[in-house]
């Protein structure tokens, strides 16, 4: 994975998130009051924006939030326990879908989704919950 690069100014935040930067700011600092420790980490990436921001915990990658012109993005790779426990969860149809669609690789089933409205704060609160809980 490429190095770090610094983080954008939270006026470039701002700009590339528009309406949505109350969302990711909240999904921020959801995470890191669930999660102690958790760090973003910004990584060079080819997408528009030019950057990503991975929220790291210690070694590990909980979730990945890409910017785009007007909102963001999502990913979270789930091992199959995580995977399993996710649609057990009371989640949206849409997200458990997106689950059961995504093809399994090694490191996980990775799933992507947009990120336009508050309430999704809470699904992915719980998809990190199920990638960090216990066997």
């Amino acid at each position: 994975m490429p190095a770090p690069v610094a983080a954008p100014t939270p006026a470039e935040l701002a700009t590339a998130l528009g309406a949505t930067a109350p969302i990711w700011h909240e999904l921020v600092a959801t995470l890191r009051a669930d999660f102690p420790g958790l760090r973003p980490e910004w990584k060079p990436t080819k997408l528009a924006f030019g950057k990503v921001c991975l929220l790291r915990q210690k070694d590990r990658t909980l979730a990945y939030l890409i910017p785009r012109q007007g909102d963001f993005e999502v990913s979270v790779v789930l091992g199959e326990h995580a995977v399993a426990l996710a649609l057990a969860e009371a989640l949206p149809d849409t997200t458990k879908r997106l689950i059961a669609e995504a093809r399994p690789y090694v490191e996980g089933r990775g799933i992507r989704f947009p990120v336009t409205e508050i309430g999704q704060v809470s699904i992915i609160r719980r998809l990190v919950a199920c990638k960090t809980a216990r066997k």
